[in-house]
């Protein structure tokens, strides 16, 4: 087991790896990933945007394998969670009422094996020759979830939500210290860049923590992150399936917030369209 620095250090994991089809085998292998993540200290683990089950061009398919929050694949999370007692976070498929669409959602489960968050994507990627809203439905803009590690305030957003700054910032007025970004981060030109500018531009701008877990390639770009409130990597993943480990720190987080007090000096607040 790895120590943390401090006292009041929470270690907090992101774990990259490829989703396909094979629910069985993308659970055995988020198994072995929080396995790892544990062994180091970790008392997050963040698991990608779709999890469950991923195909390139979502289809039948992948309708056909959407489930409740009720359902097996957040069964098996449950289950792991208390087994490693840890808080798993990861992207799921989720049942709606419309017989050919499904919601992209996340969950967080902590270590009791409850639901303690879940979120639906708002911002559906129709972008870059995509059109994810043909098989997915948006959330509808409600309060933020967010739940308490070791007195860190999590709030969670999917993906796209980066490219829009006011999704991170109404989880920063409801309070939220860390940003979990589970990703399925589709590769192409300058989009490693993008991804990399978007995360440090999200934490840095609002002196947060944020954790993001994308897809290994060849779909994703890969490069799974954790930055700190002065846009610091402090550490990321390349292109294999792999666990990454970092500590937040809630004193880190007040001192960059002394130093760098933008939150508070900013004129102007966040309200939906």
């Amino acid at each position: 087991m790895v120590d943390a620095l401090s006292t009041d250090e929470l270690g907090v994991a992101v774990a990259q790896f490829a989703p396909g089809s094979d629910q069985g085998a993308n659970l055995a292998t988020m198994r072995s990933l929080a396995q790892i993540a544990v062994t180091r200290g970790a008392r997050i683990v963040v698991f990608p945007e779709y999890s469950s089950f991923f195909e390139t061009r979502l289809g039948d398919a992948s309708v056909a394998a959407a489930e409740p929050l009720t359902g097996p694949f957040v069964e098996a999370l449950g289950r792991l969670a208390v087994e490693l007692g840890v808080h798993v976070v990861a992207g799921m498929l989720e049942t709606t009422d419309d017989a050919d669409r499904v919601h992209n959602t996340l969950v967080a489960i902590d270590p009791a094996g409850k639901i303690v968050a879940s979120y639906r994507k708002l911002h559906l990627y129709d972008a870059f020759g995509s059109r994810e809203s043909d098989r997915v439905l948006a959330g509808v803009i409600e309060e933020p979830e967010t739940f308490q590690v070791a007195g860190i305030t999590v709030g969670l957003q999917t993906c796209y939500d980066v490219r829009f700054p006011e999704v991170s910032r109404r989880l920063v007025d409801a309070g939220a210290d860390l940003v979990l970004v589970p990703a399925e981060w589709v590769r192409g030109p300058l989009k490693e860049q993008h991804w990399r500018t978007l995360l440090t531009a999200r934490a840095l701008e609002n002196t947060i923590y944020l954790a993001a877990a994308d897809h290994a390639p060849p779909s994703g770009v890969g490069a799974s992150m954790v930055v700190d409130p002065m846009g610091v990597e402090l550490v990321t993943i390349g292109e294999t399936t792999d666990v990454a480990v970092a500590w937040i720190s809630p004193s880190r987080l007040a001192e960059v917030r002394r130093l760098n007090p933008a939150l508070a000096l900013r004129r102007f607040t966040v309200t939906p369209r």
